[in-house]
């Protein structure tokens, strides 16, 4: 598993070292004893830190990191008073993460195509979804994201069985997918969804080809708001041309700024 998901520990904190507890001094403090400590290797990393104080170049960090697959930044304080507070929360330590600034102001109506089997917590049951939007001139299912955020513990505990009546063998004849679940359903179900942004994706196929030649578009931080669109049909479903004019809007936003 190591080989085929390479994991790197990245260390960003120091609260105990030689019998001294290290959460009642400062930050730079904790900090500078971290890296004296430390030697990086190839699997354990020091986190990477900048010290700024304009608002501009926070901007500027939060999009290198976004760019780079992040969620965002965490933001501490350097003052003689940044100690460790285990649990509290305030201005000390703070995460500025992409979906404060979220770039798609709406959510979009997506229509479960596939299942996943879940690990951990969901093993047993289903762990994430793949979800496409409705192409009307092809009278298809494109798929557009995996949805496994913003489910209760008893959404996910009853996935399974209100996913059962539509569950199928193969993939089902209207839906175009690159993607293989564990477990492929009929295109009956609506669901609304957030999300931070749409990017282009290898491995998604609505509006494939659109913008980039083998690439379609995808959801960035997908996540389910709770709605089941009961009062919508598969074909109701949010369209591969409104995603794609979603991605252009987002596009000339980016431009204008």
């Amino acid at each position: 598993m190591s080989e085929e998901i390479p994991v790197t520990v990245f260390l960003f904190d120091l609260l105990y070292v030689d019998g001294r507890d290290m959460t009642i001094v400062p930050y730079p403090e904790r900090r500078k004893t971290l890296l004296e400590i430390i030697q990086p290797a190839a699997h354990v990393m020091i986190s990477e830190q900048f010290m700024i104080r304009e608002p501009d170049k926070v901007e500027q960090l939060m999009d290198q990191a976004v760019a780079s697959g992040c969620e965002g930044l965490v933001i501490k304080s350097i003052s003689n008073g940044s100690i460790y507070q285990a649990g509290a929360r305030g201005w000390l330590w703070i995460k500025y993460k992409r979906s404060y600034k979220a770039e798609v102001q709406d959510t979009v109506d997506l229509v479960p195509v596939g299942a996943f089997a879940g690990r951990g917590r969901r093993a047993g049951g289903y762990g994430a979804l793949l979800m496409a939007v409705y192409n009307k001139k092809e009278d298809t299912f494109e798929t557009l994201c995996k949805l496994g955020s913003g489910f209760t513990d008893e959404d996910v505990a009853n996935l399974p069985k209100i996913m059962q009546p539509h569950v199928i063998k193969n993939k089902h004849s209207r839906v175009n997918s690159l993607m293989q679940p564990d477990v492929w359903v009929i295109p009956t179900i609506v669901m609304e969804v957030a999300a931070d942004e749409i990017t282009l994706s290898p491995l998604h196929t609505c509006s494939r080809g659109a913008i980039r030649p083998d690439s379609g578009l995808a959801l960035r931080f997908p996540r389910f708001t709770g709605i089941w669109r009961q009062d919508k049909s598969p074909e109701d479903a949010t369209t591969s041309e409104e995603a794609l004019e979603m991605y252009q809007k987002q596009l000339k936003k980016i431009d204008s700024t």
